[in-house]
């Protein structure tokens, strides 16, 4: 009995070294996973930003040397991200609504498009800090513009938005008794307002700014609409940590030497002489 007793502890003891070394295999497994995007971004030499270029002054195309380009400060940003890591900046222009999806299949790199880190967003992807937070406005054709005075007038009224934004969650949540028009690009929701195929479009208010500079029968009216989620932040997949990571730290910089502030300004004058 004696001797059984010892086998099964040598037994035992010459397992355990196995199991660490598995243990630590698969920690260090882990830790890969962790590190491989950024790695991988590295070795292509370039990083993939998924954005919805209609809604100035963030992202939106403009004509500049005879070449349609995408700009806006949100843009700008990415390249300084790009500039960081050591690579280029490639740039995919789709769908808001369909950029998360885009992201979790691995088409694109990162996300930055005005979006706002919602808890039920935050479900799908991981965000960086918040590095900008903003005020809510509504859109109105001008000849509209007396009749509209709170968002209780805008009760039995066609409210555009653009499909999947906070501004969707806004209308539904604080407009009661309202219909709920969504689209996907935010530029064709201005024309639908201009043709009477709805009543009010809420956007955010620096975006509004840049589209009525440009559409002078058009109005922003001068209510505020409160948002539990109000800050825009840069969208990753899930488990993306060391990309992540340098993002924050782009953001950092860029917000602590008010770099932001300037993009916003340059950005904003661009839209307005598009």
């Amino acid at each position: 009995m004696l001797k059984k007793n010892i086998a099964k502890l040598i037994a035992i003891l010459l397992i355990i070294p196995i199991i660490l070394s598995l243990s630590g295999c698969s920690q260090k497994t882990e830790l890969e996973k962790k590190e491989s995007k950024l790695t991988s971004i590295k070795k292509t030499g370039k990083i993939i930003i998924g954005t919805s270029a209609d809604f100035p002054p963030y992202e939106f195309h403009k004509e500049i040397n005879n070449k349609d380009e995408i700009v806006g400060f949100d843009i700008s940003i990415a390249k300084e991200i790009a500039k960081d890591i050591g690579v280029k900046l490639e740039i995919k222009d789709m769908n808001f609504d369909g950029l998360l999806a885009a992201l979790q299949a691995g088409k694109i790199d990162f996300v930055i498009a005005g979006m706002n880190p919602t808890e039920e967003r935050k479900k799908k992807v991981d965000f960086s800090k918040v590095y900008y937070t903003t005020v809510q406005g509504i859109i109105v054709r001008a000849e509209d513009k007396d009749k509209i005075k709170s968002l209780e007038d805008l009760k039995d009224k066609i409210i555009g938005v653009q499909k999947g934004s906070i501004q969707e969650k806004i209308a539904k949540k604080q407009i009661t008794g309202s219909k709920i028009k969504a689209i996907g690009k935010v530029s064709d929701l201005i024309l639908q307002l201009k043709n009477n195929k709805i009543d009010a479009l809420i956007v955010e208010e620096s975006v509004g700014k840049a589209y009525i500079s440009k559409n002078k029968d058009l109005k922003l009216l001068d209510i505020k609409i409160k948002a539990e989620d109000d800050g825009f932040a840069v969208a990753v997949k899930k488990g993306n940590t060391d990309l992540l990571e340098a993002i924050n730290n782009t953001l950092d910089r860029l917000i602590n030497d008010k770099s932001i502030e300037k993009f916003i300004i340059e950005a904003t004058e661009l839209a307005e002489n598009k």
